[in-house]
């Protein structure tokens, strides 16, 4: 089956607010797979014991860094997501001219998989870069990429972004190029978009294309020409084409923010924000803003529920001791897909509850957008006075700052259950 959906983004300087870095994403997937948020620690651990990914283990590090992931609940691995350096992916689904349904069903990596990996190992853009092709070359990538729909798969593109950059990196079977973004803004969708702007390769990439008959090495290498499917679909190719075309207009006065962002990812008419009545469903959304060096600087936004447009996006900022509610995620910790599939989290349920409400009610929809710019606003104040205190050195009032950012997103997401059984009960 071909792939259906999926769109990420990514603004920067001199396009943004405060030089920051934008980044965003819808993960499409089937309707009625639940994503949860989950929280992922910095740890330490034994190398003598594999990392076990969705289907196959693989070797494991020293060391992996503290992450926020959106993934969906029966898999290891994550459709996005951020760590504390401030390194954000988000992978999408693309059909090649090397996609071979009977190799690419075999147990290998998931693209998700590469999605969690490269964040729990990678301080930079360019360093997740690496760790994606490197684990990518070892191990392939394949598998069943659905519990409910068992023969889809497929390769995978990824928009990889830090405070400084961003990377566009797509697949081809084995084969692979990366596209270095300094500045202006970038997006991918569900077919290949790297064309003769190539600044990392496989090795002997255009060699194996000559000797698929691909390309016949003389015209200038496009790898998105070379290697993508000749009838393309309409719509993906729609999708990329409005979702370019909503970045330029969101950053058109230099002011583009985390407000551009959500609503290119709940644009409607041009297909990116997919609701709950069709088979596939934007199912989860993450907006990050990077302000440089990580940390408390960095401000990340997830729904956690379907179709944005009538979801809420939640604050979430890396500090130790942060805590992530069992409401987000039906499992605390990562599930097995052995280990059933699907469960409805809380907030999920009542989400599910009052939706239908939620589309009809235009004032009740405004109602949920009114608590969710009072977060936005929160969280940036919230931020404006760290820093103050830090630079005061203020230990009290650092303290007390602190723990409001400790329990931020737990404390949105029990407004936003309080919200929804407010007007469920009417």
């Amino acid at each position: 089956m071909k792939p259906i959906s999926c769109d990420t983004f990514v603004c920067l300087p001199p396009h943004t607010v405060n030089n920051c870095v934008v980044f965003g994403k819808n993960s499409d997937r089937p309707s009625d797979e639940v994503q949860e948020i989950v929280y992922v620690p910095r740890q330490t651990h034994d190398k003598s014991v594999p990392e076990k990914c969705t289907y196959i283990e693989i070797d494991q590090v020293d060391e992996t860094f503290a992450t926020i992931l959106s993934k969906p609940s029966w898999m290891w691995g994550a459709e996005m997501g951020a760590n504390e350096y401030g390194v954000c992916i988000g992978n999408e689904a693309v059909w090649t001219k090397l996609n071979n349904a009977k190799e690419d069903i075999k147990p290998k990596l998931l693209g998700m998989d590469l999605v969690r990996l490269a964040l729990i190992r990678s301080k930079t853009a360019s360093h997740a870069v690496t760790v994606l092709t490197t684990l990518f070359e070892r191990h392939g990538q394949g598998g069943p990429c659905s519990d409910s729909m068992k023969n889809w798969s497929y390769h995978n593109s990824f928009l990889i972004a830090d405070k400084t950059e961003a990377y566009v990196l797509e697949t081809a079977g084995s084969l692979w190029a990366a596209e270095r973004v300094t500045s202006g803004y970038r997006n991918i969708s569900n077919d290949l978009s790297i064309r003769t702007k190539i600044d990392l390769m496989s090795d002997g990439l255009m060699e194996k294309a000559v000797t698929l008959g691909f390309w016949d090495g003389v015209t200038p290498f496009d790898f998105s020409a070379v290697f993508g499917t000749s009838s393309a679909d309409e719509d993906e190719d729609r999708r990329f084409s409005e979702g370019k075309k909503l970045l330029g207009k969101y950053s058109s006065d230099n002011k583009f923010d985390e407000n551009c962002m959500m609503k290119i990812l709940r644009d409607g008419p041009s297909g990116i924000c997919m609701g709950c009545d069709g088979s596939f469903v934007s199912t989860s959304s993450q907006v990050s803003v990077l302000h440089g060096g990580g940390g408390c600087q960095d401000i990340h936004y997830f729904t956690g529920t379907p179709d944005p447009e009538y979801s809420a996006f939640k604050p979430w900022i890396f500090i130790e001791n942060v805590t992530v509610l069992s409401t987000t995620s039906h499992l605390s910790g990562v599930k097995s897909p052995e280990g059933g599939r699907n469960g409805k989290h809380a907030l999920y349920k009542e989400h599910e509850k009052c939706y239908r409400m939620l589309v009809k009610s235009k004032k009740l929809k405004e109602s949920l957008m009114e608590v969710e710019n009072g977060w936005i606003a929160m969280t940036k104040k919230l931020v404006d006075d760290y820093k103050y205190a830090v630079g005061k050195d203020d230990d009290k009032e650092k303290r007390v700052i602190m723990e409001q950012l400790w329990n931020l997103f737990d404390s949105c997401v029990t407004q936003e259950l309080e919200f929804y059984g407010k007007y469920v009960s009417k």
